[in-house]
């Protein structure tokens, strides 16, 4: 038998299993303005369709009013029309006020460029229009509109597609309304058809930003409820649709500039399905305003902050099959559904939402930021030119201002860099191993082993970090940056000084690894780090012994405490910070794999550590030198007082 004869053949035994489905189809709910066109067996058909295939919607849980989560749910599109607060402006100007409440009717003559404005400021819209929207939806239920799709040229198939209206895209890029949407495909020429033969659809498409993202039907990354409803766990904030829950990093148009969540608790959402008929005729009968071509929302000052169109001006509503065949084969998810503490993708996701916070402010207030950027600027440049930078880089026991402290740095690495590489390799080595080890643990199925070495290597960085510094204290104090230095026995006499002064550095390691694991008593650990940031100079400089380093710094900060924390500031900042700075720009221009881009911390800390364990030594010298100078000054004082005569007593009488 031909397969157009089977293919009939099937039609005319599921005849009664369709006819089921379109009787079991749910009656229209009250409130929907579609309705059934005249009873037309299409729509009827297309209705069963989309309730048989709705998707579950995952919405990452509100805890309470205005706080971290999704606070919109898809709505019914249909009360902001009638409606006293939102507005209807025209496109000649910025504020063009046609009507107040416009009606569905109103809008279905198409009116391009037109805009739905909504109360509020959308570039500074604190809680306003969550506080709004759950004014206006209050009694309503989720809601979401079906749609069957063609495409002219692509025979026997069609696409089923579920947009998705939220009241407000809390996002990078603000706006009023967001349109979101899913496509299923079906390898049948309508829904008839497919009902009649008991398909499911073979392609799942999640609309993402301005792209997408595909599964096949079956495919492990696609969860399915109840065999035909897709899950889609949709991100807070963008409403991007997501295969997982997780944090998802990106950094296009298409993929989002920024990171999406879909990661915590959800709430699943199973919302009413309203069918808008594939009849242009039909649709605009039961669902005037699709026909509109305006926007859902304000018109912002920039396209990025702008409010929608709606469905139908999407290429999807009438190409399905071009928009999808764009759609990537996958995202790229940080590891650990969001749970594992990767400093690169927390300080992307906080770079871009800092980024556009800034940006939003100044296209809301332009003057405002132009004169806080000048502010700035004058007050790096009052603090650059107050800070004395002339000084060379011996001999290291000089007193010296912060600035003199990080040019003399420079100078060294400048006039020996082969020299400090090579003493800082060990310890840049050991962090790039474990920062792979630990990639590879968290992103792939390895066994347990990979995650403990990477554990491992990071703990013995630590004092193969403290005796690369010993030994740059070693070199510049006894050798010098002129002379040949011997490395292997260097690190062995720095070493051996090291391990006298153990207990000390023991002791204040732990106790700020310790105070760092309590928000409260952070604070204390930056003051025992302070106490104790001059210990391994002390320890080899002065050849400290046991507990007796810890003291010492603690006098030598005392000391030197105005130069020592800018450059313990600048230390800190380029050791914590830099290395994912760097990564986050670089996932700007290349979308580098994840354990790659876990990698360039280390690689950049390998890179600044030489220059911070200078700083470090150089303020140390600098210090030892304010404390003797302090000391020979106390003893010229004790002399001159010895030797003056006490002018209290007065002189000896005569006999």
């Amino acid at each position: 038998m031909r397969p157009r004869g089977r293919r009939l053949l099937r039609c005319l035994l599921a005849a009664p299993l369709v006819a089921l489905l379109l009787a079991a189809a749910p009656a229209q709910a009250d409130g929907d303005p579609g309705g059934d066109p005249g009873g037309d067996p299409g729509v009827a058909a297309e209705q069963a369709l989309a309730d048989r295939f709705a998707p579950v919607l995952m919405l990452v849980r509100q805890d309470h009013g205005c706080g971290p989560g999704e606070p919109y749910s898809p709505s019914a599109v249909e009360v902001l029309f009638d409606n006293p607060t939102v507005a209807l402006r025209g496109p000649w100007t910025s504020r063009d006020l046609v009507e107040v409440g416009p009606s569905a009717e109103d809008v279905s003559a198409g009116l391009p460029g037109y805009e739905l404005d909504l109360p509020g400021n959308p570039l500074t819209p604190g809680c306003d229009y969550e506080r709004w929207a759950k004014r206006q939806w209050r009694g309503t239920k989720p809601t979401i509109y079906a749609h069957v799709a063609t495409q002219k040229g692509v025979a026997d198939r069609f696409a089923l597609q579920y947009f998705f209206f939220y009241a407000f895209n809390d996002y990078n890029n603000l706006h009023e309304t967001d349109w979101e949407r899913i496509q299923l495909e079906f390898a049948a020429p309508d829904a008839t058809t497919a009902l009649a033969e008991g398909l499911d659809p073979d392609l799942v498409v999640y609309s993402q930003h301005y792209g997408s993202e595909k599964a096949d039907w079956g495919d492990d990354k696609l969860e399915v409820d109840d065999a035909t409803h897709p899950v889609v766990y949709v991100s807070a904030g963008s409403h991007a649709n997501q295969f997982s829950a997780g944090v998802f990093m990106g950094n296009t148009a298409t993929t989002g500039f920024g990171c999406d969540t879909t990661a915590g608790e959800h709430d699943a959402v199973r919302a009413e399905v309203r069918s808008i008929p594939s009849d242009p005729g039909l649709a605009r009968a039961a669902y005037p305003w699709i026909t509109y071509e305006g926007h859902y929302g304000e018109v912002g000052p920039k396209r990025f902050y702008t409010g929608p169109t709606g469905p139908n001006r999407k290429q999807a509503w009438a190409k399905p099959f071009s928009w999808s065949a764009k759609a990537r084969d996958s995202s790229i998810e940080v590891p650990g559904a969001g749970a594992s503490s990767s400093a690169v993708a927390e300080t992307y996701c906080d770079l871009v939402g800092r980024g556009s916070d800034l940006f939003r402010g100044y296209v809301d207030d332009p003057w405002r930021g132009l004169v806080v950027l000048v502010a700035a600027l004058l007050g790096v440049g009052w603090l650059v030119r107050r800070t004395s930078w002339a000084t060379t880089a011996l001999p290291l026991r000089v007193r010296r201002s912060s600035g003199q402290v990080v040019a003399a740095s420079l100078a060294v690495l400048r006039e020996r860099p082969a020299v400090f590489a090579l003493a800082m390799a060990p310890p840049a080595l050991l962090n790039v191993l474990a920062a792979v080890l630990q990639g590879v643990a968290v992103s792939s199925p390895v066994p347990g082993w990979v995650g403990g070495a990477a554990v491992l290597l990071g703990v013995l960085s630590l004092p193969v970090s403290a005796g690369a510094l010993a030994l740059v204290v070693q070199v510049l104090d006894d050798e010098g940056v002129g002379t040949r230095v011997d490395l292997r026995a260097a690190y062995g006499a720095s070493v051996r000084r090291l391990l006298a002064g153990l207990p000390a550095v023991l002791v204040t390691a732990l106790l700020v690894v310790g105070l760092t694991t309590s928000i409260v008593l952070a604070p204390l650990a930056l003051v025992v780090l302070t106490a104790g940031v001059l210990l391994v100079p002390v320890v080899v400089l002065e050849r400290a012994r046991g507990f007796g380093g810890l003291p010492r710094s603690i006098r030598l900060v005392r000391h030197s405490f105005g130069t020592l924390v800018p450059v313990l500031a600048l230390g800190l900042l380029l050791l914590t910070t830099t290395g994912a700075v760097v990564a986050a720009l670089l996932f700007v221009v290349v979308p580098v794999p994840f354990v790659v881009l876990n990698t360039v911390p280390s690689v950049v800390l390998g890179a600044v550590w030489p220059f911070v364990a200078l700083t470090c030594v150089y303020a140390c010298a600098s210090a030892v030198t304010r404390s003797e100078e302090a000391q020979a000054s106390q003893a010229r004082a004790a002399v001159t007082s010895a030797a003056t005569p006490d002018s209290s007593v007065g002189p000896a009488s005569g006999a």
